[in-house]
């Protein structure tokens, strides 16, 4: 067990029996009040965003959370299956751990696993992924006075919103966290 004095952003904590990592924390005294500590969580299982007020010197659980990279292999029915490249030892990994990660997934691209023990807590793509475009509508000529986008389907089956410059085959790059598209990417 440790104290409020040890929360620190990206710590894992257990709190009304679930998973959240700290995102902020903030120590505060205000006025002639007692101190405390104002801190912005995330629950790993849901991605819910949570705030809490813990009092000074507050006893708080931390979770021993432990980060990997494997490599994404395949999907297998109702899990996905994972390698350790240092073990080759396979995870199969359940698709409500992985969530909406799952559509800029492709095989044999490197994904960072949190694991407790033996369980698997979230999956993490890096920021920024590259992905070829499979399918989207010809742009019309002289539509550019505005920043005018199209749907386009990406190797992966995501469907996003790209300019109207972008054709079939375009290798993009691809914000993970917000499912934007950034650029076109030269090959």
């Amino acid at each position: 067990m440790a104290t409020t004095a040890d929360l620190r952003p990206g710590a894992v904590i257990r709190f009304n029996n679930e998973l959240c990592t700290v995102l902020e924390s903030e120590h505060r005294t205000p006025g002639n009040l007692r101190a405390f500590y104002q801190v912005k969580m995330r629950v790993l299982r849901s991605g819910k965003l949570l705030e809490n007020r813990f009092r000074s010197g507050e006893t708080i659980e931390f979770v021993r959370v432990e980060r990997s990279n494997y490599q994404y292999l395949y999907r297998d029915g109702d899990a996905y299956v994972f390698m350790d490249p240092n073990t080759y030892e396979q995870h199969f990994v359940d698709s409500t751990v992985v969530g909406d990660t799952a559509k800029f997934m492709k095989e044999g691209q490197e994904v960072q696993l949190a694991f407790n023990d033996v369980t698997c807590l979230s999956a993490d793509l890096p920021p920024h992924v590259h992905l070829r475009v499979t399918a989207t509508e010809p742009g019309v000529r002289g539509d550019t006075a505005t920043n005018v986008l199209k749907p386009a389907t990406l190797e992966t089956g995501a469907i996003i919103n790209v300019p109207i410059f972008v054709n079939e085959g375009d290798l993009l790059r691809i914000d993970t966290r917000t499912g934007d598209y950034i650029e076109r990417v030269k090959e």
